[in-house]
């Protein structure tokens, strides 16, 4: 997954500036998945990569192409990610923090900082990816690989996704985080047993037909707001989660006693799509009494099978701009 392209040198030429400028920018979307999969937060990959791109620039001098640059950037970035996350509590869904909730349980709030948050896929992925590099890219941003992840401390963290994700031999990760391979080694197979235990069972691969057509269903039935039509998409033991609340449910009748009660006012909703951790998303614009439909929550899906096995809310209209979503909706 490295690239071997060579690195202008910086010199006082404004040209040659820039054109390192431009090639160090080529890295953003690779650099910003691998932040966000060590840190469970866009907005922290947003600024673990700047802080990279800042450290390559001053360390340009140093950089003597003896590794790929994509390579010598991630070293970099993994490195500020692992200072990031050295005084941070780590990221969850709310099933991770406790047991189903039921439909009229508390709303209690918990501040944004506890939420593992969604990201676009075309802000995580590399554009000039190799498509069987992008399969494995893609299942890494899943919300419950991520979820995952969070439960292994940050070094193990780091060592599982420098080898299973990227792919690098153990001496090379043994460098990078200054630790030898054996101890690469055994970090990785205890890494491997806890993801293992989270039973992390997505696929990566694209929608089938069948999977497509089951989210255009999702969408009508929403729309529609006919519950009985939505509940029969789900999986039984399907959940539902709306951060930043940690109140979740699982089950038909709790996501169907939810939508028809606390949940009713978002009938008349309209859904916008996008991709979301690599997976189906939607902006979800909820009705106002002025007819306009404002931004409600950022709506990602994970589909297990010919079924949806999870619903996960993020009510944060802020989102809608990183999403490239419009403002409101006029119907």
């Amino acid at each position: 997954m490295a690239d071997s392209s060579p690195l202008t040198k910086r010199t006082g030429d404004a040209d040659d500036a820039d054109a390192t400028a431009r090639m160090l920018e080529e890295h953003r979307a690779a650099l910003r998945g691998h932040c966000y999969r060590m840190l469970g937060s866009a907005a922290e990959a947003d600024d673990a990569v700047q802080e990279t791109l800042v450290r390559a620039w001053r360390a340009l001098d140093d950089f003597e192409g003896r590794a790929a640059l994509r390579t010598w950037l991630y070293r970099i970035a993994t490195r500020v990610c692992l200072d990031a996350l050295s005084d941070r509590m780590r990221r969850a869904r709310p099933m991770e923090l406790g047991p189903a909730s039921t439909p009229d349980g508390p709303l209690t709030v918990l501040p944004a900082s506890r939420w593992i948050e969604p990201i676009p896929d075309v802000q995580a992925l590399p554009p000039d990816g190799d498509p069987a590099d992008l399969v494995i890219l893609r299942q890494s941003i899943r919300l419950a690989f991520v979820a995952a992840l969070q439960h292994l401390p940050p070094r193990q963290r780091a060592v599982l996704l420098l080898t299973e994700v990227l792919g690098w031999p153990a001496a090379e990760v043994a460098d990078t985080l200054e630790m030898s391979t054996a101890a690469v080694n055994s970090a990785l197979q205890r890494a491997r047993a806890t993801i293992a235990s989270e039973e992390v069972t997505s696929s990566a691969q694209a929608l089938s037909d069948a999977q497509t057509t089951l989210v255009d269903r999702y969408v009508d039935a929403f729309e529609r707001y006919d519950v009985d039509a939505l509940t029969r998409l789900l999986h039984e033991d399907a959940t539902i989660s709306m951060p930043p609340y940690s109140l979740w449910l699982r089950g038909h009748d709790a996501i169907r006693r939810w939508m028809l009660g606390p949940g009713a006012p978002c009938r008349g909703s309209l859904l916008v799509p996008t991709a979301a951790c690599g997976s189906p998303a939607f902006g979800q614009y909820r009705p106002s009494a002025d007819g306009i439909h404002r931004p409600w929550a950022l709506v990602v899906l994970e589909i297990r099978g010919e079924r949806i096995a999870a619903i996960h809310s993020f009510l944060d209209a802020e989102l809608f701009a990183r999403f490239g979503l419009p403002p409101e909706l006029s119907r």
